[in-house]
């Protein structure tokens, strides 16, 4: 959970450094040599794997560091409280397993949501405020002290022609994505326009700019590719690379304004029907983008350019993608979760949703566990390590799974027949832990596309 490098301030050892670690280090990996030899032998000679020795270990220079390590987590709150130049870390995700497979995630509906229709994406801003978009095209803002919801008006771009042919039900397809930059001090979203983006300043969320003229239809998905370079993908097969130079763009009035500006290239993404996600794969320097006609589109992130496209095994309802920092894609499709590997792009592993046809519309890492948001109001957990849901430690023979409260729908003539027959469920469009991964906000509305509804809620 918590690793600290004790430093001596008297004396010559820490009370951690017990010689009997270093016997139980020995031990245990003579064992998994054991282990590894064992397996070996039961497979054929054609690949040998020649390990170290235990002479290793008795000349290992790491030693002494290994001895005034502690893995206590009281020594690393001390040695945080006290100020002291020691080399600390901590694993952020261990709390949200130890309260997941300990059951102790409660929800808590939010209910001031009024006539809000489909939340389709969200993030943290702080420990105390969250961040959502909507299908009514509003940004909101929710404390979660004050339990206070405030509207953040959106920018409009210079243009005369604001809206999109066709009729205004079509025209209101809403605020898809909402990014913030590594840096944390500015935030992208849609703009009051579908098919423009805008630029918000953080923690303030004064206006920045708007970026328009790059895309003819509805802006799906936006990712940074640093504090300053941010790419948009379009509903319109498009994908646009835009440069946001703060400094530039400070107005000296003292009412906030903001500038227009344009994208630095546009480019199509070939092979592609309405790019629907995208994701920056830090470690290989490559931008992942998914089209609604199930291909996977890898491009070049220095150059902008696109580099290949896969076809993926299944092209029904591909929503959703997330990158873990390993560089593992994960892809949600109707009834399972692919995970592919990002050199090969080959499926790794195919993870079964426990309900058939549930749909999956939100996903995200965290460490190693994989949160999953369904389209039946569940959000379900799996292990990465143990290649398996992720177990309750209440009860071994259940997985954990967090079912949501019912939200909001408001009456439709044209569904209240069929809907009072059936149990309803919202989908879970959204989700995002805080940064201490201890605290869960997700959201969603309705599945059916003419409903009109809402849900949101926070789990601690």
């Amino acid at each position: 959970m918590a690793q600290t490098t004790r430093m001596p301030i008297y004396g010559k050892a820490p009370p951690c450094a017990h010689p009997s670690r270093l016997t139980e280090r020995k031990e245990r990996s003579r064992k998994e040599r054991q282990e590894k030899t064992r397996k070996s032998d039961q497979k054929p000679d054609d690949f040998i794997v020649y390990d170290s020795s235990d002479d290793d270990f008795e000349n290992d220079p790491n030693e002494k560091i290994f001895l005034r390590t502690s893995h206590n987590f009281i020594d690393y709150l001390h040695s945080r409280e006290t100020g002291m130049k020691e080399i600390r870390s901590v694993v952020n995700y261990y709390g949200q397993r130890h309260i997941l497979t300990q059951e102790k995630f409660k929800e808590h509906p939010i209910q001031k949501l009024g006539n809000i229709n489909k939340v389709f994406c969200s993030q943290w801003l702080s420990d105390r405020q969250v961040v959502f978009g909507t299908k009514c095209n509003k940004l909101m803002v929710y404390d979660v002290m004050k339990h206070q919801l405030d509207k953040i008006p959106s920018l409009k771009g210079s243009s005369s022609r604001q809206s999109l042919p066709g009729p205004p039900s079509e025209q209101q397809t809403g605020i898809h994505s909402v990014q913030i930059n590594p840096s944390r001090t500015l935030l992208a979203t849609g703009a009051s326009s579908p098919n423009e983006i805008a630029v918000y300043r953080l923690p303030t969320l004064d206006p920045v700019c708007v970026g328009q003229n790059a895309h003819t239809d509805s802006v799906f998905d936006m990712c940074w590719l640093d504090d300053q370079f941010l790419v948009s993908g379009s509903r319109d097969t498009r994908m646009a690379l835009w440069r946001i130079q703060e400094d530039e763009l400070i107005g000296t009035q003292e009412v906030p304004t903001y500038a227009h500006v344009q994208p630095l290239e546009v480019k199509e993404c070939q092979a592609a029907q309405k790019v629907r996600a995208l994701a920056f794969n830090k470690k290989e320097g490559e931008l992942a983008a998914l089209s609604l006609n199930g291909y996977i589109h890898i491009w070049s992130a220095d150059r902008f350019q696109q580099k290949l496209s896969r076809k993926l095994p299944s092209c029904q309802e591909n929503v959703c993608m997330a990158v873990s920092e390993s560089g593992l894609y994960a892809i949600g499709c109707r009834s399972y979760t692919l995970l592919l590997d990002q050199r090969t792009l080959q499926a790794h592993r195919k993870i079964n949703s426990r309900y058939t046809g549930c749909g999956i519309r939100s996903a995200s890492f965290q460490g190693n566990i994989l949160t999953i948001g369904t389209g039946v109001g569940m959000l379900m957990f799996y292990d990465l390590r143990a290649g398996k849901y992720l177990e309750s430690s209440i009860n071994s023979s259940r997985t954990v799974v967090l079912k949501t409260s019912r939200g909001y729908v408001f009456p439709n003539e044209e569904f209240m027949d069929g809907f009072q027959q059936v149990k309803y469920t919202p989908a879970i469009y959204t989700h995002c832990y805080d940064a201490s991964g201890i605290r869960l906000f997700s959201a969603g509305g309705p599945l059916p596309a003419n409903m009109h509804g809402n849900y949101a809620g926070l789990w601690q």
